[in-house]
Formats: C-alpha cells, structure tokens, sequence
C-alpha cells in the first residue's frame, strides 16, 4: 500500500463519495474539495482530521498534494482536469474525460508534456468477469471475435448537461474497444431528444472494425427495464 495522504478529492456527489469511501480505506486522502460549504461541515463533524475546502487554488498551490482525483459533472471535467495537470498534480478523472475529442487530445498533450499522469476511471475494466472475458479472448478459448454488442438500460438518472451517450455509454465503448483491440474505421450513431432539446435520452451507435468485426452499443435513460 502506498503511504502518505497525497490525494485531493475533488467533488462529493453520487460517485464522488464512493471514491472517497475507497481512498480513506487506502489511507491516501489527504484533502477533499468540494464547492457546496455544506458538504465541509459534514465532513468537518464526521471526520475532524480530514482537511476540507471550497477552494481549487488553494489544492492546486499544495505542493504536499501530489494527485487529484475529479469526480464532479462532466461537462467540467476538461478545465479541472487541465488546471490539476498544470500545477503538476497526476489526475485521475472520472468517465467521460471531456466532452470533446479536442479537449480528450488537448488533455493527453498536457499530461505527456508536463510527464504527468492521466487516467479515466474506466471501472469495469477491473471487474472480475471482464478480466477473465479479456483472457478468455486473448488466449483464443472463444474463437474469433465477429460481434460485439453492448446494451446499457434503465428508467433514469436523467442528466441535464451531457447526452446519454456521454453519460452512460463510455464504459461500453472502452469495453469494446478492448476486447476488439483496435479501433473501428466507421462509426454510425443517431439518438433522439425526448425530455430535453438537444439532449439525448436514447442513443444506437454501429461500429464497423477491419476483419469484418461489427459492434453496437445502445444506452437509453428512457428504458421500461434496467439491462
């Protein structure tokens, strides 16, 4: 295990406070920082010795803090996570890493010039059952790979800042993208926007790979049946 709180947790919500649970068992977390004062003051009365802020420069400006872990929304995942890579934190930040394939390619650049890391919180990827479907098709036991098929369903969480595919769909390409082990030479995606203008509730995407290897993946927040 590695010693010393050097992790700055930023943000506490839904997935924020599963990271937190995690890294104050590993003994690593050394400051959480979150915008709403009322979440500090919980932490302040349940956890006395654990250090809280409101403020990102003043995690940034600590040097004793060497990663930053960003677990807020994710259409602020791409400036949080180019600041932290700045000030020359390591960043893990979880899925989707932007919104933008240029601010993704902008993100990789600053990490690879400033030799810092960068790592998505890709979590499936460390399921018992996906390592061993990874090994199973590395080592052949299950033949030839000709479709992938992914389908990520439920009655909700709506979101009101990136679409469905953004939100919920990420985990299911890197998935994909791993067991085929390349990347597709044609992509074909269409959703419709039902609850919100521009937002999409349900999104079909079609992937096309060099050996005649197909994929497809269907994420829906507007489904009868969690799948």
């Amino acid at each position: 295990m590695v010693e010393g709180r050097f992790v700055a947790l930023l943000g506490m919500g839904h997935w924020g406070r599963n990271i937190f649970r995690n890294l104050l068992e590993m003994g690593v977390l050394g400051a959480v920082c979150d915008v709403d004062e009322g979440v500090c003051g919980e932490l302040r009365k349940n956890y006395p010795s654990l250090r809280c802020t409101s403020s990102l420069e003043e995690v940034l400006a600590d040097f004793s803090l060497q990663a930053l872990v960003i677990a807020t929304p994710a259409a602020t995942h791409y400036e949080l996570a180019q600041k932290a890579l700045l000030s020359g934190k390591d960043v893990f930040v979880e899925k989707p890493l932007s919104l933008s394939v240029k601010e993704g390619q902008d993100l990789v650049e600053i990490a690879r010039e400033k030799g810092r890391i960068l790592m998505v919180g890709h979590i499936l990827h460390y399921h018992p059952a996906v390592k061993k479907l990874k090994e199973l098709v590395r080592g052949g036991t299950i033949g030839e790979i000709r479709y992938i098929y992914a389908h990520r369903l439920n009655l909700g969480r709506v979101r009101t800042e990136e679409n469905v595919l953004w939100s919920l769909a990420p985990h299911d390409f890197s998935l994909v993208l791993s067991l085929a082990g390349k990347e597709p030479l044609r992509v074909v995606a269409f959703g419709g926007a039902y609850l919100q203008k521009n937002i999409e509730d349900t999104v079909c995407v079609n992937l096309e790979f060099e050996g005649n290897l197909k994929a497809h993946v269907f994420a829906s927040w507007l489904h009868p049946f969690k799948e």
